[in-house]
């Protein structure tokens, strides 16, 4: 079937007109600038959707912003244009309007020649910054080969389609990620028949390739250009059979009393008794030590990271050791735990550099490739049913009974078939929600549930960039994420990425950007993270998430200390992501740059691979969406078991305990059971 292309002729000509503009001053282009355009089509015909809807219409906004008669000036006037009204501005509607920068450089960046990696050893963009794809790097007799896993995957027998379904089902698991399918295990176990209704497709490590603009597009929500209603922030999730640790850095941290904890750090289990939501926090902390169990998590590898990963930790400790703050003097530094590998087994992870657009080589201990296989393979004799999946189908709604006293039983769900055909699957038992925090919210809400929504965090996170001296090992042959230091008030964690992914993250225009790219080779990364708590609720369907001062003063203070930390380590010039581009060298006065750069979220680049609440845990059904086991107020047996019942953010990555939740709420003898 031909794609469907999203852009039409007037289109297709503002965006050349734009390109020819944001990439003068190149040095020279590796690709032309019909081809860039040609791959900005193709992008958003594999995305489709509701997103490349919402880029076409923002094109025609931006070509009315840019005019007049923007399309027949000269390339100088044009890019004058460009500095005025999107590099320089401050008027909310043309600072969103200056993402089309990023999605022209993403497109250059992300260029891909028909084929696999063998086929694209000379792509001229990867020549042109020096990038070499895994499958032809060198790797000595100490190095983990860059070989995949076998017998991990899911197979073909695992699924179901929806007129093929196994008979009587029990429970319904809505969504195969972290939470749904650490749910599904658990309940399979207890004896339940259990079936996983996915939205997303399936993709077998086989499936997955280094291409990463057609594994953006089919592995994330939205082609991973899901934003916020205000678009201040682009939120990654996961759409896909095995959910967002298919497409994160398997990173597990817990939220309390971790290795890598700052001893100051807030107890989130008493911020959440506080607030209503008493947990049995024992019980808790054992959920974290059976899902460690279950996927092998350890510490990573330190050969998996040769440059990116030490140079945070070379940095922090210079650093440090210059600081009279007090709490910089507490801060915990170390090495992530993962669900990679596990670690120290022939099993470990390849370090390619490419976790967040998937594991083609099964190394990563993701979903898909553990607790879903393990489910899926139980055996049928009675005490246990193997867990049936079925894939790109999405839950529209779950269907109620109503009972005496008020209360709602589910009898069911109904759900949208590939082909857009509506079905009812019936549930004997019950229907786990977990579908993730804003999927969940919105399937609540539509299911008639009162108060769905509301009260959602994020764990914010910003780059920053540093350019090294000449000579270091290059940080792309290596785990994107390997080191962290927690400051209490914010973290650092080294992170790298592959070309496209970089470009989408690094500032600089025009001449700038060609500079900055060319020296791939030679940069380091890492990024803040900090939490951001209870600012959002779900409105029209989008996420609505507003943050105040007190949350810029973090990101200020945030992108100061590790920019600190880059010059501590060697680095020459330090690019942070903000809108303007600016570099930054070590004899600035880092501080005022900073209060004076950053006035509002349009000022940086801002993203969250961690949304949690909108349907948060309390005691109180005026207070909360679900009680403390995890049950939906008012209904008998319907559980929300991933990130979107945590009362207040957890100020950390929320993978593991997502995890540790989901085997809290189903490992009661009777998830579905009222409170005692």
């Amino acid at each position: 079937m031909a794609e469907r292309l999203p852009f039409d002729h007037l289109q297709l000509r503002f965006l050349r007109k734009m390109a020819e503009a944001l990439f003068d001053g190149y040095e020279q282009l590796a690709i032309p600038v019909e081809q860039i355009v040609d791959n900005v089509q193709h992008i958003f015909a594999m995305i489709g959707g509701t997103k490349a809807s919402e880029i076409s219409w923002s094109l025609r906004l931006a070509e009315l912003a840019m005019a007049p008669f923007f399309n027949e000036l000269p390339v100088e006037e044009r890019r004058e244009r460009i500095e005025s009204r999107m590099r320089n501005t401050r008027i909310d509607a043309f600072q969103d309007m200056a993402r089309i920068r990023g999605i022209l450089y993403f497109a250059y960046y992300g260029h891909w020649l028909p084929g696999d990696q063998d086929d694209n050893r000379d792509n001229p963009v990867l020549k042109q910054i020096g990038f070499t794809l895994p499958r032809f790097r060198e790797r000595g007799a100490g190095d983990v080969p860059i070989e995949m896993v076998q017998g991990r995957d899911l197979t073909h027998e695992h699924f179901v389609t929806v007129d093929s379904l196994p008979g009587e089902i029990d429970v319904i698991v809505v969504g195969s990620g972290s939470g749904g399918a650490v749910s599904a295990w658990n309940l399979a176990n207890k004896g339940y028949r259990v079936l996983v209704v996915e939205a997303g497709p399936h993709y077998p490590s086989a499936r997955i390739s280094h291409e990463e603009a057609r594994m953006a597009s089919h592995l994330f929500k939205h082609g991973a250009l899901q934003t916020t209603r205000d678009n201040d922030f682009v939120v990654f999730q996961g759409r896909n059979v095995g959910g967002s640790p298919t497409i994160n850095n398997g990173i597990c941290l817990r939220m309390k009393d971790d290795r890598l904890s700052h001893p100051d750090a807030a107890d989130v289990f008493e911020a959440w008794r506080d607030l209503g939501a008493e947990l049995d926090e024992a019980r808790f902390q054992a959920s974290y030590d059976a899902v460690e169990q279950f996927l092998g998590i350890g510490e990573i590898e330190h050969r998996s990271s040769r440059a990116n990963g030490p140079h945070l930790m070379r940095g922090w400790a210079a650093h440090v050791a210059q600081s009279a703050d007090p709490r910089e003097q507490r801060a915990k530094s170390g090495w992530f735990a993962k669900n990679y590998g596990p670690p120290n087994t022939d099993k470990a992870c390849a370090y390619c550099g490419y976790c967040n657009t998937g594991c083609p080589y099964a190394r990563k201990n993701g979903m898909a490739q553990s607790y879903l296989p393990a489910a899926c393979n139980l055996p049928e004799d009675g005490s246990t049913h193997p867990v049936r999946i079925v894939a790109e189908t999405k839950v529209e709604k779950i269907r109620w009974a109503r009972w005496t006293g008020g209360r709602s039983r589910a009898i069911g769900v109904e759900v949208i078939d590939p082909d857009g055909i509506e079905h009812f699957i019936p549930a004997k038992v019950g229907v786990v929600v977990a579908a993730g925090t804003i999927a969940s919210s919105l399937l609540l809400d539509r299911s008639g549930v009162e108060g769905a929504g509301h009260g959602i965090s994020m764990n914010v996170a910003s780059p920053v960039i540093a350019l090294m001296p000449e000579g270091q090992s290059p940080a792309w042959d290596e785990d994107q994420m390997a080191t962290v230091v927690d400051c209490r008030d914010f973290l650092l964690e080294s992170h790298f990425q592959p070309p496209m992914s970089m470009a989408a993250m690094m500032p600089g225009w025009f001449e700038e950007m060609d500079r900055r790219m060319r020296s791939y080779d030679r940069i380091c990364s890492a990024g803040i993270l900090f939490p951001a708590d209870r600012c959002g609720r779900i409105v029209g369907g989008k996420l609505d998430f507003r943050i105040g001062e007190a949350e810029i003063e973090t990101i200020r203070k945030a992108m100061a200390t590790l920019t600190r930390v880059h010059f501590a380590a060697g680095a020459l010039e330090v690019w942070p992501a903000l809108l303007k581009g600016q570099t930054l060298t070590p004899d600035m006065d880092l501080d005022a740059f900073f209060a004076e750069a950053i006035k509002e979220a349009d000022d940086v680049t801002l993203s969250s691979s961690h949304p949690h609440g909108g349907n948060p845990m309390n005691a109180d059904p005026a207070l909360g969406t679900v009680d403390t086991r995890c049950r939906v107020h008012g209904t008998d047996n319907v559980l929300v078991t991933d990130a979107s019942v945590f009362p207040s953010c957890i100020r950390v990555n929320a993978q593991f305990t997502t995890m540790a939740m989901a085997q809290y709420a189903t490992g009661f003898e009777d998830p579905f059971a009222a409170e005692a």
